[in-house]
């Protein structure tokens, strides 16, 4: 049976650990009996469940149902009660997170599956420590009856009533409501990028590939820790980047975790982890069992650079028009254009014209520049496009090519092509930002040579509009 029940928002307090130590001194002066001490029984036997045993999405689908049809993560106050009095029920899953490093404190998270999961739910309990018993990968089933589920802190969650808020399982109630399986399942992380964030995959243990930690926090004179700087409350709060992409996250720790006094790792490389979010249930955080849940041995950062760390060697932003640069049509009549619109300066190249696309294939060329003047040049661009239906811009340099000639008379090597397809898409109207490809290698260019930008609208099939508002060749200071 299903009844709301409404809930307020409240703070979830962090309690510290209770260590007990007990120190004894103990003179035997007679034997003892064999029965006084006995070795723990840690073997785990199936249970015996006298009830029906259900998925986490159908608890999931009860929330949506609550919800009005689909699951409402902003909706922390309308909860599904399990009825002590209905069918008993039990909710199976396998567990993905750990208290054994003081990261996650009385509560346990469970998915659906040990690979490829669906769903996952947070369960809380009045336990401490967890890890002893419900290891990372052990099957478990939760007994539904009398139990609460619902959006917490903007995840899945499952416990009693507490006041007007998801509470945990009373510690005294454990052993009559979780209960182990015999089986410990293998987990396979869910390989995941931060752009792919959403809802419905909070509560899974994920993978994340070639990520980093902020540089302003992980670099430098003095590196951040995991959670023990002065300004960290409750959490350690990190920015996590993905190398991919612009995309970041939150990355966050427990002040009472072991490791929370650990330098941030200055590297980059992969993490398995279980996607939450914050208290408030309005950001999405990623949080780690362990360190040693993060690999992140390549040493090579994939930092934007920062571009008061180079000389500019040759810049032209369009003011003066395209004078000094040379336009060669090779397919139709469209062709590179100077333009400017608020100030601001820039060359277009757009294959939409009336409402049709056309053919073009035109090629922008530098004027010729020195690369044996300096050494280690890089390339950097800035562009901006919309109505994006494809990728028409291309970039090459020749140190053959004679002014006034058909360029395919002459060598061309193509680059940049993996920065500029990095660029954000746009496939709307332009949203007046310029983005800036990351260096454009030039090292290995020598002598004399000049720089063609190429608009290809691929036999009238892309109609993509580029402008290239600034041209820089930098090298190191």
């Amino acid at each position: 049976m299903l009844e709301q029940n409404k809930i307020k928002k409240m703070k979830t307090l962090k309690i510290n650990k209770l260590i007990l130590l007990l120190i004894g001194l103990v003179v035997f002066n007679a034997c003892v009996q064999d029965d006084e001490f006995s070795t723990p029984n840690t073997s785990v036997t199936e249970p015996d469940l006298d009830g029906d045993v259900i998925e986490i999405t159908s608890i999931a689908g009860d929330v949506a149902q609550l919800h009005g049809g689909g699951i409402d993560y902003d909706n922390d106050e309308d909860f599904v009660l399990y009825d002590n009095d209905a069918q008993t029920e039990f909710v199976q899953g396998y567990v993905v997170s750990s208290d054994e490093g003081g990261n996650y404190f009385e509560e346990i998270i469970i998915q659906n599956n040990p690979e490829n999961p669906t769903v996952g739910i947070k369960v809380l309990i009045d336990v401490n420590p967890l890890f002893v018993r419900y290891e990372v990968g052990r099957k478990v089933y939760v007994k539904l009856n009398g139990l609460y589920a619902g959006i917490s802190n903007g995840v899945l969650t499952l416990g009693t009533l507490d006041g007007e808020r998801i509470g945990k399982i009373p510690s005294a109630q454990e052993n009559d409501v979780i209960f182990r399986s015999a089986e410990q399942a293998m987990i396979v992380p869910m390989p995941l990028g931060i752009e792919d964030f959403t809802n419905n995959r909070t509560n899974l243990m994920i993978e994340l590939q070639d990520v980093q930690f902020n540089r302003e926090q992980a670099t430098g004179d003095n590196p951040l820790s995991y959670a023990s700087e002065a300004f960290d409350e409750f959490d350690g709060e990190r920015i996590l980047e993905s190398c991919a992409g612009p995309a970041t996250s939150t990355f966050s720790t427990s002040t009472f975790a072991d490791f929370k006094g650990l330098t941030l790792p200055s590297g980059r490389g992969s993490m398995t982890a279980v996607l939450t979010k914050d208290f408030f249930g309005e950001v999405f955080n990623v949080v780690v069992n362990s360190p040693e849940d993060i690999n992140f041995e390549d040493v090579e950062r994939c930092d934007p650079f920062d571009i008061n760390d180079f000389d500019i060697v040759y810049e032209e932003n369009f003011t003066d028009g395209l004078t000094g640069w040379e336009v060669v049509n090779t397919v139709g009549t469209r062709q590179w254009q100077a333009n400017d619109f608020d100030g601001e300066f820039y060359a277009r190249g757009s294959a939409f014209s009336g409402g049709t696309i056309l053919q073009m294939v035109s090629w922008l060329i530098s004027p010729s520049f020195d690369f044996d003047a300096q050494a280690d040049e890089s390339l950097v661009l800035e562009i901006a496009d919309a109505f994006s239906n494809g990728d028409p811009l291309r970039v090459y340099y020749s140190n053959d090519y004679v002014s006034g000639n058909d360029p395919s008379t002459a060598t061309w090597t193509e680059i940049g092509t993996d920065q500029i397809l990095a660029l954000p898409v746009n496939t709307g109207f332009f949203d007046n930002e310029y983005d800036q490809t990351d260096l454009i290698d030039l090292s290995g260019v020598t002598g004399d040579a000049v720089i063609a930008f190429v608009y290809d609208s691929n036999n009238a099939t892309v109609s993509t509009t580029i402008d290239l508002s600034d041209v820089k060749i930098l090298t190191p200071q």
